[in-house]
């Protein structure tokens, strides 16, 4: 009788989490195929930033979800007009992906989105700023090609970088263009490690290469 209870709660726990892990996988899957198309509607990115912030709070280990969220804040960041606004929600993103570094350290994506997070914080008074929030994303962006160099994001953000920085301060896109092409290159190899993890910037590559012929 004892053995017939036993095997029932263990049935019943291991059902729980197979529905549990099915009903997290379809929410990120939907959110994550709607970050594209919000950025027509930029007041969408919040509203995607906050539904992947409450699966991290149902879903206390998955990191992703706090990723997928502070990647949404930090790219309003570059759509704000108002720049008044930026520091704070650029924070919001901050908080947002140490929480996911909490959980996965050492991650190449999660150094990725603190690049971008402090280009923001630079972008609001660029000349002021520079001294600051310029090297620190660069660091990240060095951390991120060390902790896995196949990724293609690193160097698609640093010739990005590149492009819109003045010829007279090392940029162009004579200096961008070879770092584009080598981020390419990888993003043509790329196999992202699940249906949900990080595959986004190929087409803007594509892109930046492009205005760059």
């Amino acid at each position: 009788m004892k053995k017939l209870i036993l095997i029932a709660v263990v049935t019943f726990l291991v059902t729980g989490t197979f529905a549990q892990s099915e009903k997290y996988m379809a929410s990120m899957k939907s959110n994550i195929a709607a970050i594209d198309t919000s950025f027509k509607n930029p007041a969408n990115l919040l509203d995607l930033a906050n539904k992947f912030e409450r699966i991290a709070t149902a879903e206390k280990n998955q990191w992703l979800a706090y990723y997928y969220a502070a990647l949404c804040q930090v790219n309003y960041t570059y759509m704000e007009k108002d720049k008044t606004k930026i520091d704070a929600i650029a924070d919001k993103a901050t908080e947002l992906i140490n929480k996911a570094d909490a959980l996965q350290p050492n991650n190449s994506e999660i150094s990725c989105i603190k690049s971008m997070i402090a280009s923001s914080h630079m972008m609001v008074d660029p000349m002021t700023r520079f001294m600051e929030y310029g090297p620190e994303s660069q660091s990240h962006i060095d951390a991120a090609m060390q902790q896995d160099p196949a990724n293609p994001r690193p160097e698609y953000l640093k010739g990005q970088g590149l492009k819109y920085t003045p010829e007279q301060f090392g940029g162009g896109c004579t200096t961008a263009k070879p770092v584009l092409q080598s981020s390419l290159e990888k993003y043509n190899t790329f196999v992202p490690g699940s249906d949900i993890h990080p595959n986004w910037g190929k087409q803007r590559v594509e892109m930046l290469i492009g205005e760059c012929k």
